[in-house]
């Protein structure tokens, strides 16, 4: 069982899951203001992998006899000037999560709490992936520029994502 500490860290946690599917949703909705449904898909798409995440440390806070707490949320930042602006901030936010995971690792590894390091593996490797796309999709829409044929090319991707919740 962990400490109060590290199960307040915890809920906290899902806090920020959550923030981060409403910061998704609005970047979706900002997307589909401009008529980019793909690139709104994306972060549709988005915004239900940071849901499930949160889910997978609420179920797992009640699995290890703690109690899960939905806390309140901060507003997300709704107007963008450019798709290269959503692309940094979306970086830029993945990069605070995983020092958030990196945090509760951290605490977990001083507890010795090793059910909640093993459950924070998986974490730490979806943090790489996350990473990972947001800096190619940012260096895509860096290169490719806000308009023209290429902008068009990536939003007909982009629809096509889909999220299938991982058996694990």
């Amino acid at each position: 069982m962990f400490s109060d500490k590290l199960l307040n860290e915890l809920n906290e946690q899902i806090k920020y899951e959550l923030f981060s599917a409403n910061y998704y949703l609005a970047m979706a909705a900002y997307c589909a203001a401009k008529g980019m449904d793909g690139f709104a898909n994306f972060f549709v798409v988005q915004a239900e992998e940071e849901r499930f995440h949160a889910m997978k440390f609420f179920h797992f806070i009640n699995e290890m006899g703690g109690r899960a707490q939905i806390r309140g949320l901060d507003e997300p930042k709704n107007d963008y000037a450019s798709l290269e602006e959503i692309f940094t901030l979306s970086l830029n936010h993945e990069k605070f999560v995983t020092g958030r995971i990196y945090l509760l690792m951290n605490m977990a590894q001083d507890e010795r709490e090793h059910a909640t390091i093993s459950f924070l593996n998986w974490f730490i490797d979806e943090q790489v992936e996350e990473e990972s796309g947001m800096t190619d999709l940012l260096n895509k829409v860096k290169l490719l520029g806000s308009e023209g044929q290429g902008i068009f090319l990536l939003d007909k991707e982009l629809a096509l994502r889909t999220f299938t919740p991982p058996a694990k």
